[in-house]
């Protein structure tokens, strides 16, 4: 009884309940299906618009991430379907993507297709947690630099993947995708094949001219369509998709080997990570396209980490939200969930009508596709705005573009974060200023208040005094020389850590060990708690040299100094 009462005083709850009443929290509602009886014929019809643009795209990038064009499919179909029932938004549209597939490459060189399945499955894990943890909605600080840059990043190493089947070239070989592509070029003018990349920059030249021309028409399926026939009718070499079989394959976790846990964490880290930001930037452009719609941020992790823990089990790659595929959707008229699980459902049917045709595709043509997608994902206003902007907001800029295309994308994630929060803590400290401030000369004589003023000096610290200004403050503070009382003026500091507390104790030691009386004031009770636990001050306090105000300080620094002064008098009439 006394461990129950002590529980509802505290409010201390197991963290097992709190598990399951977040869990809950994050499952889908009858409310959220409110929205798909208003208008169910629009939904429906943007869903199909949507599955229309979203078969080349998930043909090419099943491809692309090396497990082959029907895990692609298969993951837009599960993973499409799953988000949509279980995320956030209620425009969101689901499946595989570029950015993803760039990490996933690696992964398939290192542990072939099982590794990938398996750090599918572990990074929807990753994703539940992080929803269970709330920390979707931190995802809105992350700089605008560091998303731009990886963006463009990204969109070259998209491009620079499609190089080898945009020439034909079967066999090209290297560590990083921009060797693979260099090799594929050394290829092809070594043995030249023409058809190829014709075909794939016809297919990007009609969805790029097509956009301007006529943006709701499907260009990259006509284009896809219109190289399909050109290579059955024409004797043209080009490497197709190859057979696919009719339907989905039958669930199975014969992937899972727990004995891999530890060496695909990492991998399984950067996929989820991946997932989450894309997932929930994506979300928010779509917020932004519309009028009252609000995602919720740690639903739409949840409900990407079920997807991903159900894609693998049929075969499919890691997924994440599609902007592309999104944008189309809400542009469709989509108004709630049910346009994302139609674009699933008419997916589904055409792997089980139509991939005897599906197989026939060019790579060429998917690499057409990709090319052409990569080119709208680069903003150059964007781009160019920003690297105007700052200095530091360019230098962010072009480190994550670079180390995105040079090395991998979580990395590129990683060193753009780390110059962005080195430049922020900078500019931060470059706030805090040091001041000294006259002292109020009150009911004193001329002569008298001229006498405080040689010898107390009040200086007033604004801003933060944490780690990065710590230093620059201390090294101010020292070279105060020739008072005799110092006040501080601590009500304008806006934050202070332990290290700044530190430093600030190393100050009154310093001028104490020099003769000089230090008087604190104003000190917030946040900082106040922070100077306590530390033992920062401890002699002052208990000397009384610390007040809640300044006009009480300078009254006690008055007394000093005006005794200090008739000291020497004193002294010499005796």
């Amino acid at each position: 009884m006394v461990g129950h009462r002590t529980r509802q005083a505290t409010g201390w709850r197991p963290v097992a309940d709190v598990v399951r009443e977040r869990a809950f929290g994050l499952l889908p509602g009858r409310a959220d299906w409110t929205a798909a009886r208003r208008s169910p014929r629009r939904d429906l019809l943007a869903g199909l618009t949507v599955a229309v643009v979203a078969l080349p795209l998930a043909l090419a990038f099943g491809v692309t991430s090396g497990l082959g064009a029907q895990a692609g499919l298969v993951t837009a179909v599960v993973a499409g379907a799953v988000a949509a029932v279980f995320g956030g938004s209620n425009l969101q549209v689901s499946g595989p993507t570029g950015a993803m597939t760039v990490v996933l490459v690696p992964v398939v060189q290192r542990f072939g297709p099982t590794g990938v399945l398996m750090v599918g499955a572990m990074a929807g894990l990753v994703l539940i947690a992080l929803a269970l943890a709330r920390l979707g909605r931190y995802v809105r600080y992350l700089p605008t630099p560091v998303i731009e840059g990886f963006t463009a990043g990204i969109a070259v190493v998209i491009a620079l993947q499609q190089v080898p089947a945009a020439l034909g070239v079967t066999d090209a070989h290297g560590d990083k995708v921009w060797a693979v592509a260099a090799d594929a070029v050394a290829r092809f003018v070594i043995h030249p094949k023409p058809a190829a990349p014709a075909v794939a920059l016809a297919v990007a030249a009609l969805m790029l001219l097509g956009a301007r021309w006529r943006p709701g028409l499907p260009f990259s399926l006509l284009g896809v369509a219109a190289a399909t026939v050109l290579a059955e009718l024409a004797p043209v070499d080009l490497v197709r998709i190859g057979a696919l079989p009719q339907g989905l394959p039958a669930p199975s976790m014969g992937f899972l080997d727990p004995g891999a846990v530890g060496v695909l964490l990492p991998s399984a880290l950067a996929v989820a990570a991946l997932a989450a930001l894309e997932s929930l930037l994506s979300a928010t452009v779509a917020d932004g396209m519309t009028v009252g719609e609000r995602h919720d941020p740690d639903r739409e992790l949840f409900g990407q980490g079920l997807a991903n823990l159900a894609s693998p089990l049929f075969g499919g790659i890691p997924a994440t939200a599609a902007i592309a595929r999104t944008a189309v959707n809400v542009r469709a008229g989509a108004g709630s969930k049910l346009a994302a699980l139609t674009h699933a459902v008419a997916l589904a049917a055409i792997v089980l009508a139509a991939a005897p045709l599906v197989g026939r595709i060019p790579l060429a043509a998917l690499a057409g596709v990709l090319l052409a997608t990569t080119v709208r994902m680069v903003e150059a206003g964007s781009l160019w705005a920003l690297a105007r902007a700052t200095r530091g907001d360019a230098l962010v800029l072009v480190l994550t573009f670079a180390v995105t295309v040079i090395w991998d994308l979580v990395t590129a994630v990683a060193v753009g974060l780390a110059v962005a929060v080195v430049l922020a803590l900078r500019a931060v400290a470059r706030s805090a200023r040091l001041e000294q401030v006259p002292l109020d000369p009150g009911e004193h004589r001329a002569e008298e208040h001229a006498l405080l003023t040689e010898h107390i000096v009040a200086y007033r610290l604004d801003g933060p005094l944490f780690f990065a200004a710590a230093h620059s403050f201390l090294l101010e503070l020292s070279e105060v020389a020739d008072v005799r009382v110092v006040i501080l003026r601590m009500s304008r500091v806006t934050t202070m850590d332990a290290t700044g507390a530190h430093v600030l104790g190393d100050a009154i030691r310093r001028l104490r060990g020099r003769g000089i009386t230090v008087l604190l004031s104003g000190i917030t009770p946040g900082h106040d708690q922070v100077l306590s636990t530390l033992g920062v001050a401890d002699e002052l306090r208990r000397e009384g040299l610390v007040f809640p105000d300044t006009p009480a300080a300078i009254r006690h620094a008055r007394t000093v100094a005006l005794a200090g002064a008739d000291a020497p008098a004193t002294a010499a009439t005796a």
